[in-house]
């Protein structure tokens, strides 16, 4: 524990700055990838163990892209275009089976999909660390703000991520596909009644919550090393954001990523040994203030 450190950067712009800015990134891109996560929950009623593969696999896909075009932007739709086709094939031809199947029996289909697709990364890309590098437009003068360095593409993501959340607030809120996903969680007996093909809504829900996964990874490739297995780690702090903030819930998703992100940066300062188990001590205290989450809704 070294509070000195901690005391000192809160009363340093530079340090707050700094930190501040380590702590949006990280939330942002546990956003991405919670919000697809707790989405294909209220949808589907399924806890989707396999979700940080979609986010590994986003990062090879991007780094791939960038190696063959050298363009960052291409890497970013590869990412989000090519994990949003595994995600349909995977709801159509493996999860759609197990749909009101005993919840252990849809968290065994997802943790061997997690083993395979780890193997699948090792064929396909090797079993070694693998770096993407930093996209040339973004090799330039960090930006000093209030004595802080951000660097350019810590903007950029964090812009990226934003906008994804508003699209997708906007969207789910305004529009009619939205107004008929959201239709389909709450009764989807009377969707399909009404002559709507809720197979298509439910692959349509999987594969937009993989296309966000694969989206933060791609985001994630420039400043983080890509190795099999990279996703499981996201994917339990991921967990972690959907029951802070609530299950079900796009905001909650956003406010708890933020939240975990900024405990992770301060804390790594305060408390060097114990980060980790800040996020957890954080997520008991507010299961016991709140056993639904911040936003979370009591089951009728």
């Amino acid at each position: 524990m070294d509070l000195d450190a901690l005391a000192g950067c809160l009363s340093s712009s530079a340090c707050l700055v700094t930190q501040t800015t380590s702590g949006l990134i990280i939330g942002m891109l546990l956003f991405l990838v919670a919000v697809g996560l707790t989405l294909i929950f209220g949808v589907l009623k399924v806890v989707n163990f396999s979700h940080g593969a979609f986010y590994m696999f986003g990062a090879y896909f991007a780094m791939t892209a960038y190696q063959l075009t050298a363009s960052f932007a291409l890497a970013m739709l590869a990412g989000a275009a090519g994990t949003a086709i595994l995600g349909l094939i995977f709801e159509r031809v493996f999860m759609s089976r197990v749909y009101g199947a005993d919840v252990l029996m849809q968290l065994l289909v997802c943790y061997a999909f997690v083993l395979i697709f780890d193997d699948v990364v090792r064929i396909i890309w090797g079993p070694e660390f693998k770096s993407m590098g930093m996209p040339s437009a973004f090799q330039v003068m960090p930006l000093f703000i209030a004595g802080g360095v951000v660097p350019p593409y810590y903007l950029l993501l964090i812009g990226v991520a934003l906008v994804a959340a508003i699209v997708l607030g906007i969207g789910l809120s305004r529009s009619r596909i939205g107004k008929v996903i959201r239709a389909a969680a709450h009764n989807p007996g009377m969707v399909s009644a009404l002559g709507i093909n809720t197979g298509l809504i439910y692959g349509g829900v999987f594969a937009l919550g993989g296309m966000l996964a694969g989206l933060a990874g791609a985001l994630a490739a420039p400043v983080r090393s890509l190795t099999p297995g990279m996703g499981f780690s996201v994917l339990i702090e991921s967990f972690i954001v959907t029951v802070i903030g609530g299950m079900g819930s796009i905001l909650g998703a956003l406010i708890g990523a933020l939240l975990l992100g900024l405990i992770r940066s301060f804390g790594s300062l305060g408390f060097p040994l114990f980060t980790e188990g800040l996020m957890y001590l954080f997520m008991v205290i507010v299961l016991v203030s709140k056993p639904t989450g911040l936003f979370g809704k009591e089951a009728a």
